[in-house]
């Protein structure tokens, strides 16, 4: 196996890769919007925990824990 490809064209190599990058790509374009969407959502997550509303809620259950 390893003779074959020895014997390639440099230029044939070339195309291969280019191929070989070109799926690597589309495979990731295709996944980066679902791991955006995922992102966005603990990022507003994240936010929201954070607003002086849920602050509020969250210091009251301390309170009445205690």
């Amino acid at each position: 196996m390893k003779d074959i490809f020895n014997n390639l064209d440099d230029n044939l190599k070339y195309v291969i890769d280019a191929l070989s990058l070109a799926t690597v790509l589309g495979t990731l374009m295709d996944m980066l919007p679902s791991i955006g969407a995922l992102f966005t959502i603990i990022w507003t997550a994240i936010r929201i925990y954070e607003t002086k509303t849920v602050q509020g809620w969250l210091e009251k259950k301390d309170a009445e824990q205690q």
